[in-house]
């Protein structure tokens, strides 16, 4: 298992900063955050990449949140396309593994969402083995408002059709999605039955505590908010040996990403 958060440490000067201070807090995994745009040289990006693995650190990136292949805006719909690929090449060059992304809004024609995605990542990929990049996963994250598409059935039917697909379970994400749904074990139990099986040989993870309303998720919090207990997580965790990656979105990026490595030598 990996952990990390997502973003340098607050503290961090620079992405060799960065990457010191995650190593040296016993952690080993980064997710670049190109939410904004991946605006990063092949040079940088090598660098970094060089860095890290130096450092066994485990790099992911991060996507513009600006992606929507459903958009009511045909013009956002034709943009997320180098949205993602640009993201797709900068993650090549650092040596990540996956991009996440946050593919649609459910928009006016909420029917046509899933089918939006499917076009929209097949044209990703046609972008970019053109390139010559097929080392990079598309993780399609779950997402935390009934009106924001990305469940993991959903993310399912575009792996049927797209390849190179997965899931990123953003767990603080499918609990305020549904309420509150994660309350028990059993409850984490019965997800991770359901995300394993289409995560691959490397599940991503993403971790916090969050508040939501009847709309879903508002805002994410540190895992002392305990809503959900991510300890319950943990002890759902317990018995399985794959090689997953969790990387944290609480406000106390490190310092949760630290916390919750910690749960697992205390369970």
């Amino acid at each position: 298992m990996r952990f990390g958060p997502a973003g340098y440490p607050q503290r961090s000067k620079d992405p060799k900063d960065a990457l010191n201070i995650v190593k040296d807090l016993g952690l080993d995994a980064l997710e670049m955050e190109f939410v904004r745009g991946a605006r990063i040289s092949e040079a940088k990006a090598k660098e970094i990449g060089i860095m890290a693995k130096e450092r066994d650190i485990r790099l992911s990136a991060h996507a513009p949140y600006f992606v929507s292949f459903n958009s009511d805006t045909p013009e956002t719909r034709v943009k997320s396309i180098p949205w993602v690929t640009d993201t797709v090449r900068a993650a090549h060059h650092l040596g990540a593994y996956i991009v996440v992304i946050h593919a649609a809004s459910y928009g006016k024609e909420p029917a046509k969402a899933t089918a939006s995605v499917i076009d929209g990542l097949i044209r990703c990929k046609e972008v970019t083995d053109d390139l010559g990049i097929k080392d990079i996963i598309l993780g399609l994250e779950t997402m935390g408002r009934p009106a924001t598409w990305g469940t993991l059935k959903e993310i399912s039917e575009v792996m049927d059709n797209v390849e190179g697909v997965r899931p990123v379970l953003d767990v603080a994400h499918v609990h305020a999605r549904h309420g509150g749904s994660l309350r028990t074990e059993d409850d984490m139990r019965s997800l991770l039955e359901e995300f394993f099986p289409l995560a691959g040989d490397r599940p991503h993870f993403h971790i916090s505590c969050i508040e939501f309303t009847a709309k879903g998720e508002r805002m994410h919090l540190p895992l002392s908010a305990r809503d959900p207990d991510m300890s319950m997580l943990v002890s759902a965790l317990n018995g399985h040996d794959r090689d997953c990656t969790f990387i944290c979105e609480s406000p106390l990026l490190e310092e949760d990403a630290l916390t919750f490595k910690k749960m697992f030598s205390q369970r």
